[in-house]
């Protein structure tokens, strides 16, 4: 197969390549390195079916390139450090950057075209778990405004173009997703956590640690996000990926102290505005529509996360 990965450099985008470059897929990669890495797909540079063009989605012209099986948009800043540090450029790839790509996507007459929404559309849930038929709590004009509501606008504007020219468009909503290729200081839970235990430093909690997220191994994401390009009949559907084992911020601290054998004391820090209570998907079209579930246990997942730390920072 073709495969464009939009954001490929990225901490899920690259995963995503390394999935499909193992089937022997050609695999090219958009990414601006705003957020991405090009340490991480730099392990992919003498395979012959990989290439990489160092281009923004909102201004690459993409006519230039053929027709591809998937064509995924992970094309966006994701973390709450990333997207806050870039605000602009988050709401810009998530509008201006998605409508290129389906505009090319359109006249490209390519297979599938997959968006990588989020869970944070359905903002500070009044509905547990989460459906997709969920329409969300968010704060169009809060601190966190430029991620959710751009995400937003990217699941209005990709089902647009399904109502409007009939595109084979599928939406994954995400939920929180470890493992390696993350970067040390995005912000995530999971990587501060493991920092913070691998270098004996106090594990900060926002808030008073109750607030839960549910959370994914990247090896399983990768496997949604393929089912979701390569199940046929299923253009339209708009579908949670994440793992519904839910934890609070206080139980995955204490896993991790206890994985990485670490004294770390805990300390409290004020939460940040709009920062969702709870957070856990509704996997029932996931596993009806793809076939998928998660299969990789939270210990295992963070013990493998931790060994990337280790390994790639020196921890």
């Amino acid at each position: 197969m073709k495969i464009l990965i939009a954001g490929g450099a990225g901490f899920i985008g690259s995963n995503l390549a390394k999935y499909h470059l193992d089937k022997n897929d050609n695999v090219i990669v958009v990414d601006n390195l705003i957020t991405g890495s090009k340490k991480n797909v730099e392990p992919f540079s003498s395979d012959s079916n990989f290439e990489f063009i160092g281009a923004d989605t909102t201004t690459y012209d993409f006519s230039s390139l053929a027709a591809f099986d998937i064509v995924y948009n992970l094309a966006s800043p994701a973390s709450p450090i990333q997207y806050k540090n870039h605000p602009v450029e988050t709401l810009l790839a998530n509008s201006q950057g998605n409508y290129q790509l389906l505009e090319f996507f359109k006249k490209s007459q390519s297979g599938s075209f997959v968006l990588t929404s989020t869970s944070e559309t359905y903002g500070d849930p009044l509905v547990h778990p989460q459906t997709e038929d969920y329409w969300g709590n968010v704060n169009p004009v809060g601190v966190r405004a430029c991620y959710d509501e751009s995400k937003r606008f990217a699941e209005a504007l990709t089902m647009t173009y399904f109502r409007k020219y009939k595109l084979n468009v599928r939406i994954a909503r995400i939920f929180n997703t470890y493992g390696p290729n993350m970067e040390k200081q995005d912000g995530r839970v999971v990587s501060n956590f493991i920092v913070q235990t691998l270098t004996n430093q106090p594990i900060t909690i926002y808030g008073n640690g109750k607030q839960t997220r549910s959370f994914c191994y990247v090896d399983d994401m990768v496997k949604g996000l393929y089912f979701l390009g390569t199940t046929k009949n299923i253009a339209g559907e708009v579908i949670n990926l994440g793992n519904p084992i839910e934890k609070n911020m206080l139980e995955l601290a204490e896993i991790i102290k206890k994985l990485t054998n670490s004294p770390s004391s805990i300390t409290y820090a004020p939460i940040d505005g709009d920062d969702p209570c709870r957070r856990k998907p509704d996997i029932t079209k996931a596993k009806k529509l793809l076939n998928w579930q998660p299969s990789v246990g939270l210990e295992e997942g963070l013990n493998k996360t931790i060994n990337y730390f280790r390994e790639r920072f020196s921890l």
